[in-house]
């Protein structure tokens, strides 16, 4: 019989009266509960406990989650009775007597003294953002609620957005940096940052653009001085883009042309509307403009992930995300990094132009007007003339070797080769008597190289038998086949090491020189410093210079430490509170996570665009292609940033094996493979009173320490190289999760 009443029970438990979704927020609040206080008692997913406060859409727990959540809220409205009339009536069944009336139209003044109450009682911990504004706090905040509906107007915000967005926000951009147009009902709404939420009134994409720039408030202020605001961005959804007569998904044609056909009838509304497109067309991203008239820009982006905006390698499930969530993802990224501008390896260039402008105001001249002039410390208006780049530093097909044979392989004394490390070696007897491979993985390793970098900022100069200047940068023809790893300087002092088991500094493979060879002048430094005598050739040396990249890393360096931050793991902790924060770090909040990727793809993207490749476009060898009309189009500076990255974890590397005498078994680009008998990077990392080796590798989440990249046994080492019959199989590429699918050709 107790079986019966058990289940009598539950019956009426699955269906406990609930009050209506405003009511469970304001309770929530109300006890300073956040979404994940209520998500962690009752075993389910804060995106779950969302939903059942969604004033448009609410979902409705059920079974045994929803008789705790009714228990919940009971208990809260005994403690906090409502004090004014509720917006909708409440079950009777409910306890907590309230009185149920219609709803009544708030006047603006009033949703917006109700808009700061909220944000003042939804407000958190703020994210340690070392970012001047962001409008986009870490916290994933609750949707904002909008008046009834019988007071809505269009293009009216629902309320000021609740949440934490930072004093002193532009007006003309006080509803953030972008929004997420989404379909709900009929109603076509924009999810701003913050929660805010936004009645869209066009019908059409040209309506659209034009709502945008004159309602929405939408955009982000200038990074630098002489810069440019950040346009608008609009991110269409797939109810979005059927709404607005657009495909849901580009044809196969279209994907490979990476844009609509001239002659869709959006594009046609669009030129009947005299709104432009630029040269990349009706594409995943998508600008849409008029000409400028002075200072005013008419400039809308649009970004559409079902197109394949969102590259899943960068951008993770995020053009899955609802609408809500894909606004917090995309703000977050604005806000500590700036809108999107593109792909994030667009991104990346854009923001090295939008900290470093090419031209400035010049000061008043004698009737007091003021000119466009050059800005000192940017790469300028216009690109280097293709055929003044040094021949040694273009990749094949470059306009300036179009004399060459048609096959002919340039050699390392024809071409500069600055790359990352792709680097193993058999293991060692005693290296094969310890029980486990550890690798380690260079945080944010490309960012920390640009760090303080000096780089060229104008053309290069050929000079003949030159002395060679550390502090000059260029590309060096030196022979540094001489230097010997077996006898090197570490800081003041000679030491004997084992050269056979250290890569060579100088070349990606880790071979030693055989020959004179182009280097950077960051590697051609290092053979100095390791106590070798270099006696350049020839160079080609830029004396207009400066350290361009200092503003990029930095602002990159906050973002990511930023959100590292609001995922737990801080730049302050010790080596085992550091190694405990990093595991498992992403599942604490996937969002936040998806932009911490972001933001490592847009260092590494944006300086693999400084040497972009011809991208088809019938382009032949010999011939000039697009990217080459960029002032960014700057293969030097790459191979720079490469060059002092490579050097910089030889440098750890070299002074780990002096101290300690353990050498790495495999490089790949920011990642080292050691052998050790314990699991942990501990096991082998010197560390003193919790101090690490000066020089060496530290643990840490800062750009340039390491993080833990994983462990795999020894035996698992070498049962992969046997079974693919490859004594020198990089390990490090596959140290993470050990999984082996095939040997790669290391591309």
């Amino acid at each position: 019989m107790s079986e019966l009443f058990d289940a009598v029970d539950a019956l009426v438990a699955s269906r406990s009266p609930l009050p209506p979704a405003e009511e469970r927020k304001r309770l929530r609040v109300a006890h300073g509960l956040t979404l994940d206080d209520v998500a962690g008692a009752l075993k389910v997913r804060r995106a779950t406990v969302s939903g059942w406060e969604s004033v448009k859409k609410p979902t409705e727990p059920r079974g045994p989650e929803r008789e705790a959540y009714a228990r919940l809220l009971r208990q809260l409205a005994e403690l906090y009775p409502a004090s004014e009339e509720p917006t909708a009536p409440v079950p009777a069944a409910f306890t907590g007597a309230l009185t149920a009336e219609e709803p009544r139209t708030l006047s603006t003044e009033e949703a917006s003294e109700a808009a700061v109450m909220t944000a003042t009682e939804n407000t958190q911990t703020p994210a340690p953002a070392p970012v001047a504004a962001d409008p986009a706090a870490a916290p994933r905040p609750a949707r904002t609620t909008r008046p009834s509906s019988t007071s809505r107007r269009p293009g009216a915000k629902k309320a000021a957005p609740a949440g934490t967005r930072a004093g002193g926000t532009d007006p003309r951009f006080e509803n953030g940096p972008l929004a997420v147009v989404d379909v709900e009902d009929g109603q076509v709404l924009a999810y701003c940052t913050g929660g805010l939420v936004l009645d869209v009134p066009a019908k059409s994409i040209p309506a659209l653009v034009d709502w945008t720039l004159r309602e929405a408030k939408l955009g982000q202020p200038k990074l630098s001085g002489p810069g440019k605001d950040a346009d608008p961005l609009i991110v269409l959804t797939e109810a979005a883009l059927e709404r607005y007569g657009l495909p849901v998904t580009l044809t196969e044609e279209e994907r490979l042309a990476g844009r609509l056909p001239e002659g869709h009838k959006v594009i046609k509304q669009l030129v009947r509307a005299e709104w432009k497109l630029t040269k990349r067309g009706f594409g995943p991203w998508a600008r849409i403009y008029r000409p400028a008239t002075g200072s005013e820009r008419a400039c809308v982006q649009l970004c559409i992930p079902s197109w394949n905006a969102l590259d899943t390698r960068h951008w993770g499930e995020a053009g899955q995300l609802p609408p809500a969530e894909l606004a917090r993802v995309l703000g977050v990224y604005a806000s500590r990094v700036m809108t999107p501008r593109g792909s994030t390896a667009v991104t990346g260039l854009e923001l090295m132009t939008a900290l470093h402008p090419p031209t400035r105001a010049s000061e008043p001249d004698a009737d007091g007007k003021r000119h466009s002039e050059h800005n000192p410390g940017s790469l300028g208006k216009d690109a280097i003339d293709p055929m003044n780049w040094p021949p040694c530093e273009v990749p094949d097909g470059h306009p300036v070797l179009k004399d060459l044979p048609r096959f002919h392989v340039r050699g390392p004394a024809e071409k500069l080769f600055e790359e990352a490390y792709d680097w193993a070696r058999p293991m060692t007897d005693a290296e094969c008597t310890l029980r486990h491979l550890v690798g380690i993985d260079v945080n944010m390793a490309f960012a920390a190289g640009a760090n303080g970098l000096t780089v060229g900022l104008g053309e290069a100069t050929h000079v003949k038998a030159p002395a060679f200047d550390p502090k000059l940068p260029g590309s060096w023809l030196v022979d540094l086949s001489h230097v010997d790893l077996s006898r090197v300087k570490v800081g003041k002092e000679w030491v004997e090491l084992d050269g056979s088991l250290l890569p060579s500094p100088f070349t990606p493979k880790g071979e030693r020189p055989t020959g004179p060879a182009w280097y950077a002048t960051p590697t051609v430094a290092y053979a100095q410093e390791l106590g070798y005598e270099v006696r350049p050739l020839e160079a080609w040396v830029r004396y207009e210079n400066g350290r361009y990249l200092d503003g990029w890393y930095n602002r990159l360096r906050d973002a990511f430490l930023a959100t590292m931050a609001d995922l737990g793991v801080d730049a302050d902790l010790s080596p085992e509170d550091f190694l405990a924060a990093m595991d498992g770090y992403k599942g604490r909040d996937p969002e936040l996570a998806i932009v911490v990727s972001a933001v490592k793809a847009t260092v590494k993207g944006g300086l693999g665009k400084l040497r972009e490749r011809p991208r088809g476009e019938g382009w032949r060898p010999g011939e000039p292609w697009r990217a080459l009309s960029r002032p960014t189009w700057r293969p030097d500076i790459r191979a720079a940033v490469i060059s002092r990255t490579r050097i910089n974890l030889h440098r750890k590397i070299v002074k780990h094996a002096a101290f300690t005498g353990q050498y790495p078994i495999a490089i790949l680009s920011d990642c080292v493979v050691y052998a050790a008998n314990g699991e942990s990077p501990l096991d082998f990392l010197p560390y003193r009173e919790g101090k690490p080796l000066p020089g060496g590798f530290k643990l840490g989440i800062n750009p340039g320490l390491v993080k833990h990249e994983g462990t795999q046994d020894v035996l698992w080492g070498e049962e992969v190289r046997e079974r693919f019959n490859a004594p020198q199989l990089n390990l490090a590429r596959y140290i993470k999760d050990g999984t082996v699918t095939d040997v790669d050709n290391g591309e």
